[in-house]
């Protein structure tokens, strides 16, 4: 029989071949097989072999100390964890890597290399047991980048073996029942690096509700690491998969993250000190970090690899510098939603609340109360409680260990498709991420609440919270002689309503998309030049990442009406005109400037009387080129309705206005 190849390329490898270089790699040779045609452009690289690994542990007596060293252990014992798996790890990183394996490893970078002087490379982790169908493994083993040279990448391989055993990773396995340590194996991608301008993660469903008929995209400047391990909250897109397969504009709503900072390359000489994080300045954090063309491109890689794999995937992704060309750095299986059963509905409800303390990024959708335990550091992490909410800047793969007592997680920074995100779904734990500056309200040692049933928005408030828990079977429920809608006023919760078995929507308000996705009057879109210049700041503010302050109110009421008829679509979804009061709109930044102040403002200046009037008339011009461009994305199931209309005269003067700005009745 022959010996087991030590190093393979690539492009040389497919999923058949998980059991010799791990799910990782595997998975990244399928692309390049099967899809590199289509336009899915992963980096080149080799993967050395399990079997590399094993004769790396026979040669130096490592498989039978390590299985000793962890089979009696307690991952609950954060002490003996910690010491025993730096133990192995010490043993590993002291050990040589056999002469055959160095040599291929030589070679093979060299073939990498070509006939430049030096190239970076990638040099990432993938065990046999990770990505799996049924565990994510989220960032157990390690990954070095911009690593560069024959000895810096042979260095790198051995702290890449030495990361099968990092103190998370032996905690998390030994949960999940693995407990054969002698058997397990990993393999390790060295892929040349894509010096990434922007990066990212993106999964072919909505992480929240698992609907999935939209692809998540999250991006933010420099390498793909500060977006996976949490440091920054990133740039959110979501793309309608039916509009961009029917080539129709997709992007149903998107979502500035602040991305104060950036991870780039560094020149140190060690592994570990390859890379470095910088501050953004304040001017590109105010933008979009990637356009749309990059958006749309990123949704067709992920379309295409998903239907590949016929299951719904999450996938890591980076646009290269030096080429601008958009690369896929790692694809494999979603493993949290895609496991929960779609026809069973689980909702919290609140009947009250304390003093608002933070606000971030929803994670799940439930409540958690407990005593606040703020960690500034892994070493602190024996303090907290079972039961307590785990309070930090941010979650790495290291702080596992201790995330499943926690009955909460409130994190500075982070998106969600952070790590801290990811481990909180899989543990059935909600989470608030990306809380900026408000974390430091949450006092240590107190009672607070922490609320993901609101909508996208996360929210901790102070005290004890009482909710009630309601749990649906949608198949259970009985038929109806008559057709049900739902009032949808939140386009946060529209992918989680559309599980529900109504018949569409009978009532869009958008009043409440305005007040919620927009936030200052009409007016001040249309005026700005003359705004003061506090009030034009504020605005500024409001509408940061969009080309003007009309655009943005344009593009924020067009995203809120096509992520709700999205959801439900073909169902139909009523979406009633702006019905503000005056006194309502004056409460929106610059309101009071255009507003008149009225006795009774329920029978005053609404509804229909305002879109027939002059004055008002370049504002319904905005809220009708944001239906139309809604309905651009193949959204057929919107219907308008005009609120509030007095006499058939108006009625018949409403709906000529309408038709002059285009929207007709059919």
């Amino acid at each position: 029989m022959p010996e087991s190849p030590l190093v393979l390329p690539l492009s040389g490898v497919s999923l058949a071949d998980a059991p010799q270089v791990g799910g990782k790699n595997a998975s990244l040779g399928e692309l390049i097989r099967n899809l590199a045609q289509a336009g899915v452009r992963v980096p080149d690289g080799f993967a050395t072999t399990t079997a590399a690994f094993r004769q790396f542990t026979q040669q130096n007596n490592l498989a039978q100390f390590i299985q000793e060293s962890v089979q009696n252990l307690d991952p609950e014992n954060l002490p003996q964890l910690a010491q025993t798996g730096a133990q192995i790890r010490q043993q590993i990183l002291q050990a040589p890597l056999p002469d055959a394996l160095e040599n291929a490893i030589r070679e093979n970078l060299q073939k990498l290399q070509g006939d430049l002087p030096q190239i970076a490379v990638a040099v990432r982790s993938s065990a046999t047991a990770e990505d799996a169908a049924d565990s994510s493994f989220a960032g157990q083993q390690e990954t070095f980048l911009n690593i560069r040279g024959e000895e810096q990448t042979l260095n790198a391989v051995r702290h890449v073996f030495a990361s099968l055993y990092t103190d998370r990773a032996i905690s998390y396995r030994k949960l999940r029942g693995y407990d054969d340590h002698q058997s397990l194996a990993i393999s390790v991608g060295v892929q040349r690096m894509a010096r990434s301008q922007s990066a990212g993660v993106m999964f072919t469903l909505d992480t929240e509700s698992g609907f999935d008929q939209v692809v998540f995209i999250t991006a933010a400047y420099g390498l793909g690491e500060s977006v996976v391990q949490g440091n920054v909250n990133p740039d959110e897109f979501y793309v309608y998969k039916p509009a961009l397969d029917a080539g129709l504009p997709a992007i149903i709503r998107r979502r500035l993250g602040d991305k104060a900072e950036k991870m780039i390359f560094a020149d140190g000489a060690k592994v570990g000190e390859s890379v470095k994080t910088v501050q953004v300045e304040k001017a590109e954090r105010r933008k979009f970090c990637i356009s749309d063309d990059d958006i749309a491109e990123l949704a067709k890689c992920a379309r295409l690899i998903e239907k590949h794999y016929g299951r719904h995937m999450d996938i890591e992704w980076g646009k290269d510098e030096t080429d601008g060309r958009i690369y896929i750095l790692q694809a494999r299986p979603e493993t949290v939603r895609s496991a929960k059963p779609a026809a069973t509905l689980t909702r919290y409800r609140a009947s009250g609340h304390g003093e608002l303390l933070a606000e971030g990024r929803a994670i799940g959708r439930k409540i958690g109360v407990g005593r606040a335990r703020i960690i500034s550091s892994p070493a602190e992490m024996h303090s907290l409680k079972d039961g307590e909410i785990l309070a930090a800047d941010m979650t790495d793969p290291d702080w596992e260990p201790v995330m499943k007592r926690a009955g909460a997680i409130v994190t500075r920074r982070g998106g969600r498709t952070c790590h801290a995100a990811i481990i909180a779904r899989e543990l059935g734990v909600p989470a608030v991420v990306g809380c900026g500056d408000t974390l430091d309200a949450v006092p240590d040692g107190e009672m607070i609440s922490v609320s993901c049933a609101e909508g996208d928005t996360g929210r901790v408030y102070r005290g004890e919270m009482s909710f009630a828990v309601d749990e649906i079977n949608v198949e259970e429920a009985p038929e109806l002689p008559v057709k049900l809608q739902v009032n949808v006023a939140n386009p946060d919760l529209a992918f989680e309503f559309a599980r529900l078995p109504a018949d569409g929507v009978g009532l869009a308000r958008l009043e409440f998309v305005i007040a919620r996705n927009v936030g200052f009057h009409p007016r001040c879109a249309l005026e700005y030049g003359s705004l003061s210049e506090d009030l034009r700041r504020e605005v500024r503010r409001l509408s940061a990442g969009y080309a003007d302050p009309r655009a943005c109110y344009v593009e924020k009421i067009a995203e809120g009406a096509a992520t709700i008829a999205a959801a439900f679509h073909p169902r139909p979804v009523i979406v009633r005109l702006s019905d503000f009061k005056s006194n309502e709109y004056a409460g929106l930044v610059g309101g009071k400037m255009f507003e008149p102040v009225e006795e009774n403002p329920m029978l005053g200046f609404r509804g229909a009387s305002r879109y027939v009037s002059e004055s008002f008339a370049p504002c319904l011009q905005m809220e009708c080129e944001a239906l139309l461009r809604a309905r651009s994305f193949g959204l057929d199931n919107i219907w308008v309705m005009i609120p509030f209309v007095r006499t058939v005269s108006e009625a018949d003067a409403a709906l000529a206005k309408l038709s002059e700005f285009g929207v007709r009745r059919e």
